[in-house]
């Protein structure tokens, strides 16, 4: 059973900058790397409990060939994605976000 998948609208607006910076690098560039994390939000919200978790209740999932990781909340009917991150910035951002 898959759990619904909701978004804090900044980790959508994170997605959203990333995917337009790929594209900005190449053409079609964005389709992968959405294709990436949306294969990541969809594992997480099928099997929410085999990720590790990263900080308190916050669990994550780390993203093939780009360097990003889905930071996400396990709630009773639902995952709560917090943050989509690129691995070189300070974690302490999406934290607050809890």
């Amino acid at each position: 059973m898959s759990l619904a998948i909701s978004f804090h609208r900044t980790a959508r607006a994170e997605f959203i900058e990333a995917s337009a910076w790929y594209e900005n690098k190449r053409q079609g560039l964005a389709l992968e790397f959405i294709a990436e994390i949306e294969r990541c939000v969809s594992l997480a919200a099928e099997h929410p409990y085999q990720y590790a978790i990263a900080h308190k209740d916050i669990r994550r999932i780390v993203a093939n060939r780009f360097p990003y990781s889905v930071y996400f909340r396990v709630e009773e009917w639902r995952i709560v994605i917090l943050a989509i991150f690129h691995g070189k910035r300070d974690p302490v951002i999406w934290r607050y976000r809890v």
